[in-house]
């Protein structure tokens, strides 16, 4: 019978290879007890001056309040999101330089663009959802339409006549609209935008009849009269806007929200993800920040990272076929 006991090669092998298992984990664990000993970074994959921007700022001053050490903010737009998820995925994972990614990096460009420089399952350590945001369905106060409902109704009598607008191609308003019309059976012609203000004008001067928005955009102009808003695109009501109907109410299952969420780089220490994680939980709480997200539209949440994860899988799969069915292809 042949011997399974190592010779001494072996046997030498595996008590290094022991030894070095036992100093990285050592390694690991004291850097997570220091954490943080130097000023933490906020990448914010968008240019300055939006929603995501608008968030990190407002968790990096609690952070910095509770960690003794600068929160910074720093804004790499490009690529959809991916140059600044990139550039996280590419970082130590120490925790000191951690992603707000949403949808379109996370979920929608892996499964859009035919080459980008990460994974985002592989690539990064998810660290806590920050908050939920629907979208407004939006038309111009002339279109026959209150309802999502009537919507369905008037598509259906007048096939692709109807215009709807997006900020662009393959991003999260132009889906949720997809996933209206496949879901309803319905068809209406897609006119992307270069973001939000144009398409806002084009449906403004009735060119466009309605589009999927950002609450916070889209407020000002529903109280002004000149958009009128039919639905939210989340499976329920908004505590925001609870005199809004979801399109759930009337296209069962459907659920197409925006988040925002925290990411570390792939191998980040799970103390230090938990602390994250646990922070996320206790700020998005706290009574001025909580009133400032719902003045905004959106629900503050916090999560585990297990939770963050499990989102995006369900979404990465949903976007998948949604891009698939409707042929949709990056510009």
């Amino acid at each position: 019978m042949k011997s399974t006991t190592p010779g001494p090669a072996g046997a030498a092998r595996f008590v290094h290879n022991l030894s070095v298992a036992m100093l990285v984990a050592a390694a690991s664990d004291a850097l997570a007890q220091a954490w943080p000993a130097k000023p933490i970074r906020i990448v914010v994959p968008y240019a300055a001056g939006g929603p995501l921007d608008d968030v990190a700022r407002t968790i990096g001053v609690r952070m910095t309040e509770t960690f003794g050490q600068t929160v910074v903010v720093d804004n790499r737009g490009g690529a959809g999101g991916s140059l600044g998820a990139d550039m996280v995925a590419r970082s130590a994972p120490d925790g000191y330089t951690i992603l707000l990614g949403n949808s379109g990096p996370m979920t929608i460009n892996p499964n859009l663009m035919k080459k980008i420089p990460y994974d985002a399952v592989k690539d990064f350590a998810p660290m806590s959802l920050v908050l939920n945001s629907p979208m407004l369905m939006v038309v111009h106060p002339s279109l026959p339409v209150k309802t999502v409902a009537d919507l369905v109704n008037l598509a259906r009598k007048r096939p692709n006549e109807l215009n709807y607008a997006s900020a662009g191609v393959g991003n999260l308003q132009h889906l949720g609209m997809e996933s209206v019309q496949a879901s309803a059976g319905i068809r209406m012609n897609h006119v992307p935008y270069k973001g939000a203000a144009p398409a806002f004008i084009d449906i403004f001067g009735g060119r466009i009849e309605l589009m999927f928005a950002n609450i916070v955009g889209a407020m000002p102009h529903v109280k002004a009269g000149k958009l009128r808003a039919i639905a939210v695109s989340s499976a329920k009501r908004s505590s925001a806007l609870p005199d809004v109907p979801s399109v759930g109410e009337t296209i069962k299952g459907f659920d197409m929200t925006a988040w925002m969420g925290l990411f570390g780089a792939a191998g980040t220490p799970k103390d230090i993800v938990n602390r994250v994680s646990s922070e996320v939980a206790r700020i998005v709480q706290l009574p001025d920040v909580r009133t400032r997200m719902l003045g905004q539209g959106a629900e503050p949440v916090g999560g585990t990272p297990q939770e963050l994860a499990d989102l995006m899988a369900r979404e990465t799969a949903l976007y998948a076929k949604i891009i698939k069915a409707s042929g949709i292809q990056a510009e």
